[in-house]
């Protein structure tokens, strides 16, 4: 049997489905109930998310947590300790520049460029939380990010403030 598998068994077990305690919530209290989980502690995936909302009497699959994940806006943030977790986007715990140095930090493994544009290859699954603390920075030269899942596009405004700003994001990865 292959660890997939094993752990998708594991996963069934540890969340019965059919109990008589649990009920299909609505799309509002769900998503109320992922906003107190997330509020509560630090909850870095959406299998802890199911594990979370099972553990309050809501049976949900990973793909409708994915969904409401999506529709509640949030995002991935670092943390101090190398992790991520998931938080609504206006809701930024430390200052912009220290999320992008530390973000900078923790994820990075190149850089690359375009025209106007910063290419960013990031640790995989690291591409949206380093976007949205760069997002974040509010850099007038900056009209926005593109993130995937280890790539994160910066599209600079004017191709004469390309250097400038990857000289910034260089040093900030530099700064200790």
């Amino acid at each position: 049997m292959s660890p997939a598998i094993r752990d998708a068994l594991r996963d069934e077990a540890a969340c019965p489905v059919g109990d008589p305690g649990e009920r299909r919530a609505s799309p509002a209290i769900r998503r109320g109930a992922i906003l107190d989980i997330i509020g509560a502690r630090p909850v870095s995936s959406h299998k802890e998310l199911v594990r979370a909302l099972y553990r309050r009497g809501i049976r949900v699959s990973q793909a409708t947590v994915s969904r409401d994940v999506r529709r509640l806006g949030l995002v991935k943030v670092p943390l101090a300790d190398g992790g991520s977790r998931y938080a609504p986007v206006g809701r930024a715990t430390t200052p912009p520049r220290r999320d992008v140095e530390r973000a900078l930090h923790q994820f990075v493994t190149s850089f690359d460029q375009g025209e106007a544009l910063i290419l960013l290859k990031t640790l995989s699954g690291h591409a949206h939380a380093l976007a949205v603390a760069l997002d974040q920075t509010d850099w007038p030269e900056v009209a926005g990010t593109v993130a995937g899942d280890d790539t994160v596009l910066v599209v600079v405004r004017v191709a004469a403030d390309r250097d400038r700003i990857r000289e910034s994001l260089e040093a900030l990865l530099e700064s200790d």
